[in-house]
């Protein structure tokens, strides 16, 4: 999906302090991104018997809006049911590749009738501050990384992304699905079961990426309701 207008995200890049400027052409959010298949099949059977439908093809690509993309603190949704989930995320700009971490805010009212309507209906917070994979992300220790989520206060997600698939194979399977993307990318790598196994609908949102050696990568942000 395109917008009209470029859309820019500044971040910085951990450890040298430069301003990277993105302007992605494609916001793509990976969904059913585990690795164990029986458990996703598990997952998507749940899923449906709530009344969410099932997906295209596992994993599935959404491609959103990137004008959905934002660092603000604060941001406005539609809806009265909405909640995030801790993601990495995976950067292409200028040819160079980051990582960061974000959130993947839904509307879950809207998620019972269509899951691309719901994802789209709300803004995509990622941090503030990336990690360079200057080897590429293939050169990335993804079972080394642990993420996790806090709404309210409250622990909402924690564990390894070793659950995940590893970038490198979504990005392969992301361009058999959707075909190839020449230019910059931001994409969402999927995200954790929830500790409590229901989705909370609060106010304030903090992810964190942990990585190897005691860094994180962290954003935190506030949900408004929009006027209407």
């Amino acid at each position: 999906m395109t917008t009209d207008r470029p859309t820019r995200v500044t971040v910085e890049v951990a450890g040298s302090g430069e301003r990277l400027a993105i302007v992605p052409d494609k916001l793509i959010v990976a969904g059913y991104t585990g690795r164990d298949q029986a458990a996703v099949e598990a997952h998507i059977a749940e899923l449906e018997a709530i009344g969410v439908p099932r997906p295209p093809s596992v994993p599935t690509f959404y491609d959103l809006d990137v004008a959905l993309l934002t660092t603000d603190p604060v941001v406005e949704v539609g809806g009265a049911a909405t909640s995030g989930e801790v993601e990495p995320v995976l950067i292409r700009a200028g040819g160079r590749y980051f990582l960061g971490v974000g959130s993947d805010h839904t509307d879950r009212e809207l998620e019972r009738t269509g899951v691309a309507e719901s994802k789209a209906a709300c803004p995509k917070p990622i941090g503030g501050t990336v990690v360079e994979l200057a080897a590429g992300p293939s050169s990335l220790d993804w079972d080394a990384l642990t993420a996790d989520c806090a709404v309210d206060g409250e622990p909402y997600q924690r564990g390894s992304v070793s659950a995940l698939r590893h970038p490198a194979e979504l990005l392969e399977r992301m361009t058999a699905v959707i075909g190839a993307v020449p230019r910059d990318l931001v994409l969402f790598c999927g995200t954790l079961p929830l500790l409590g196994g229901t989705f909370a609908h609060g106010s304030h949102w903090r992810v964190r990426l942990e990585l190897p050696g005691g860094e994180d990568l962290t954003h935190a942000y506030e949900i408004k309701r929009r006027s209407v």
